[in-house]
């Protein structure tokens, strides 16, 4: 990172202690207040004494220098915990008002920034989990999302958006990172470019897919499109209306057809400027460690590297116990080329292993997951979330608990999404089943709900959003998802299978609960 540049950050972390105190003291309301602290990564929880702070980090990269920062950190100011988001990050909850800019300070020597960790900025730059190790990925895209991630840092304070601006890579293995539906997508292609698809994006109002608007970017020139992308939301986005303030809205704006040409018009400017060409990377070396050993378990990955291994890990929930930075530090500290990489999928997939280490990582993962449906993701819920609605964490506690005791064999319910509000923070809408946070009237009274989805999928290629299938309230949750798995286990299948040849079986069962 550009000395200068964090210099100038250290600056604003300086005025953002006089902002936080100010806020402590009732002198800043919510509202203010937020508009200060989302662009340093930072936001006041339900409870306004306890602060949310937001690790950004291009990929999800848990170096090993940052895992012992992010351990020593939970130690030295006793954070209560720890959650991984859809966007590759990390947040830390519960922090006092005094903490908050203090951590701020301390990650940078990590290399891990808050700056634009919310607000009206792009956000941190996502890439395939696996890029460098997955077989059957087009190429490596970590080098490219990284050089676009200091760029858009670099530029953020020199540009005012509508809104928030979300970039995704994907290796052209799987599309986990929804390549199809951020404001920016770039898919790597097996002839070394990337497919590119612009101002798509989730949400309760015009979900869309995006639009496909170059076939073969040139990894070099991935600058020149970025920028293009900040100038064409500058330029047509939303400055008036908040809820209409996303790339999304755009194609309703221009239309696809224009929109594709306004952005490649402001491509060929930016072209002609010049200075934003990237020199392309120096591969790394292969690691030297495979043991000669082998791993049978599931939560271990063959690499594309033979005889290395990836240890998948996810907490449930995506809440990492407080102690596990530690424990991994502890233990990854002396193999080789290790690293973790935080997934949208909130898991953490430990590479680089070989067999005799993947044994240990797997020893000490034992504690996550167990079957699919444990994959299921959650956002933090209105427990702690000023915006939520509903505590999407403790109904999905509810729900794993109810499918495990009715003993639901893997794979007849797949992973679930629960968004606890409209903002799609857990990509309710791109799930198999997915579930948003609202209400139902009961007797003509509210009572706490979640409205369903069905059918919507990241498949690479094969992206689409589910359909809604109405309103369940909260309470009866378990016992829907249980009977569905009951359902598919009984006919000898998994959720996939049973659910497209079982259609009306299916409906009929929702329809008892929604």
């Amino acid at each position: 990172m550009d000395k200068q540049w964090t210099d100038t950050f250290r600056g604003e972390i300086e005025d953002f202690k006089e902002t936080i105190n100010a806020f402590g003291k009732g002198e800043l309301d919510r509202k203010a207040y937020k508009g200060i602290s989302g662009g340093l990564g930072s936001y006041a929880q339900r409870d306004p004494s306890e602060h949310m702070l937001r690790l950004r980090m291009a990929g999800g990269r848990l170096t090993l220098p940052r895992l012992k920062f992010l351990a020593e950190t939970v130690e030295e100011y006793q954070v209560g915990r720890l959650k991984m988001t859809t966007c590759e990050t990390i947040q830390l909850h519960d922090l006092k008002a005094e903490q908050v800019p203090a951590i701020m300070e301390k990650a940078i020597d990590s290399a891990i920034l808050t700056k634009g960790g919310g607000g009206d900025n792009p956000r941190n730059v996502m890439c395939s989990p696996l890029s460098g190790v997955q077989p059957g990925e087009a190429f490596d895209v970590i080098p490219w999302a990284s050089a676009a991630a200091e760029y858009l840092l670099s530029i953020c304070r020199d540009i005012k958006m509508p809104r928030k601006l979300k970039v995704a890579f994907c290796n052209g293995a799987d599309d986990c990172v929804h390549s199809a539906f951020r404001d920016m997508g770039f898919l790597a292609q097996a002839d070394g470019t990337f497919a590119l698809r612009i101002a798509g994006g989730l949400g309760a109002a015009r979900p869309s897919m995006g639009v496909l608007v170059d076939e073969a970017v040139q990894p070099r020139e991935i600058l020149y499109y970025v920028r293009a992308m900040v100038d064409t939301f500058c330029a047509h986005g939303n400055y008036e209306n908040r809820a209409k303030a996303r790339t999304r809205y755009i194609q309703d704006t221009l239309g696809p057809d224009r929109l594709k040409e306004e952005f490649l018009k402001n491509v060929t400017a930016r072209k002609a400027e010049g200075g934003l060409d990237i020199t392309a990377p120096q591969a790394p070396a292969d690691l030297a460690k495979a043991d000669g050993g082998t791993v049978d378990n599931p939560r271990a990955i063959p690499q594309k590297q033979s005889g290395l291994y990836t240890v998948k890990y996810h907490p449930i929930g995506g809440v990492l116990p407080v102690e596990k930075p530690r424990q991994l530090y502890e233990l990854l500290k002396d193999m080789g080329g290790v690293e973790i990489r935080v997934a949208p999928d909130e898991t953490l997939y430990i590479i680089n292993l070989s067999a005799g280490e993947a044994e240990k990582v797997l020893a000490a993962t034992g504690d996550g997951a167990r079957s699919l449906f444990d994959y299921s993701v959650a956002c933090i819920g209105a427990s702690t979330c000023q915006q939520g609605v509903r505590d999407s964490q403790g109904v999905l506690q509810a729900v794993v608990k109810a499918v495990r005791e009715a003993n639901i064999p893997d794979g007849a319910l797949p992973k679930i999404s629960i968004s606890g509000c409209p903002s799609s923070c857990a990509a309710h809408q791109a799930g198999a089943i997915g579930f948003q946070g609202g209400v139902k009237l009961v007797d003509k009274k509210p009572q706490p709900a979640f409205k369903m989805f069905l059918g919507g999928t990241d498949a690479l290629g094969q992206a689409r959003f589910g359909q809604e299938a109405g309103t369940v309230l909260e309470t009866d949750m378990p016992a829907l998802l249980v009977e569905l798995g009951q359902a598919a286990a009984a006919a000898g299948q998994n959720w996939e299978e049973w659910s497209a040849q079982h259609a009306q079986e299916r409906d009929a069962i929702i329809s008892k609960y929604a």
